[in-house]
């Protein structure tokens, strides 16, 4: 499984959903608490292309997008392959 990436704050529920979806898949990403800001905050902002909404989520170095793109990517059948890369 490639390394997973996760950019999350205190009491998101879209980051709890994204993280809940990646569990159910059998996957342990990195998470990266950035609730305080901090220099994960602006490494997030960099990585995402100026995303300021969280989650943020990377697999395998490539940007996925936030937890709606990542359900999207279930339902179309696509996240496993994904995550099998």
């Amino acid at each position: 499984m490639p390394k997973i990436e996760i950019y999350t704050k205190a009491f998101c529920p879209y980051c709890a959903r994204a993280m809940k979806l990646l569990a159910s898949k059998g996957a342990t990403p990195e998470e990266f608490d950035i609730t305080m800001g901090g220099p994960k905050r602006a490494e997030m902002l960099e990585r995402a292309n100026g995303g300021t909404t969280v989650p943020q989520i990377f697999i395998g170095g490539q940007h996925v997008g936030g937890s709606d793109d990542l359900a999207t990517l279930e339902r179309a059948g696509k996240l496993d392959a994904l995550l099998a890369a």
